[in-house]
């Protein structure tokens, strides 16, 4: 099973995309959020993938950095499915909020002939709290992160042994959800900036954490495995030193710091 990061930044990043990931198993592909445009079809191909092997996609909430990729794979999806050039059924799972932007903006972007593939072929699946279900070969438990901003979505999904990874969206993970992650082999959490730079950055502000707090979090949970994403872009050149150096005074398991392309084995 490998995870390939399309990108690794907040919403605000020009040096490089906002936070996406592919997760790859003998069962098919997930793509987990879009980024913020149709960029996501550059990052997937430059992975190495054909976006017309995506099957399967969940989208955490419905911010712009997150959603507007989906609807560029709406769009190409539901267009080759009109051409016969897209073969088989696709999925994308998510809340209800976020399902029904996705519908009204197809409805209101997308020919009719093309949109008319949303919901035969092209199925919105809503997921609720502590709902469990099975993608591309593996157990899915999604849960709703209790933000205080947008509805917003995160999952723990079933790896080999009895062990699982943990997405846990683009805010701090919520302490009545911790025993989601608690003795995970990985957990993938926000770091919007080093705890240093938290003058600079204000990340309490906008609802996130620091190096410093997933680290923290990371340690008294006993996470074997912690990767760092939705950052600033500002120090992206050192970003991995910076953060690497920082957050190895707090936390004592893997400490994981993608690049945007990076790919990682689980």
């Amino acid at each position: 099973m490998k995870l390939t990061m399309l990108g690794t930044g907040n919403a605000l990043v020009t040096e490089c995309y906002n936070t996406c990931f592919l997760i790859e198993n003998e069962g098919g592909l997930l793509l987990v959020d879009g980024g913020g445009g149709n960029e996501l079809l550059r990052r997937i191909r430059l992975a190495g993938y054909d976006w017309k092997e995506i099957r399967h996609i969940f989208v955490t909430h419905k911010h712009i950095d997150h959603l507007l990729g989906i609807v560029w794979m709406v769009r190409m999806i539901c267009q080759f499915m009109s051409h016969g050039d897209y073969e088989g059924d696709a999925y994308i799972y998510s809340h209800r909020e976020v399902l029904e932007l996705l519908r009204d903006l197809a409805g209101r972007l997308l020919p009719k002939k093309v949109a008319a593939f949303l919901d035969t072929r092209l199925h919105l699946v809503e997921v609720s709290d502590g709902e469990a279900m099975e993608i591309i070969g593996r157990g899915f438990t999604f849960f709703d992160i209790r933000s205080t901003k947008a509805k917003q979505f995160g999952f723990r999904m079933a790896l080999e042994n009895g062990k699982a990874l943990v997405c846990c969206g683009d805010e701090p993970l919520d302490p009545a959800l911790e025993p989601y992650a608690a003795g995970c082999e990985w957990m993938l959490h926000e770091a919007f900036c080093l705890y240093a730079q938290a003058d600079i950055f204000e990340p309490y502000e906008k609802h996130h954490s620091t190096v410093k707090d997933a680290c923290v979090l990371a340690e008294r949970l006993g996470v074997k495995n912690l990767l760092l994403y939705h950052t600033e872009d500002r120090n992206l050149s050192q970003r991995k030193a910076l953060y690497t150096e920082e957050g190895a005074r707090y936390y004592h398991g893997a400490l994981w710091i993608p690049e945007d392309l990076e790919r990682i084995c689980l």
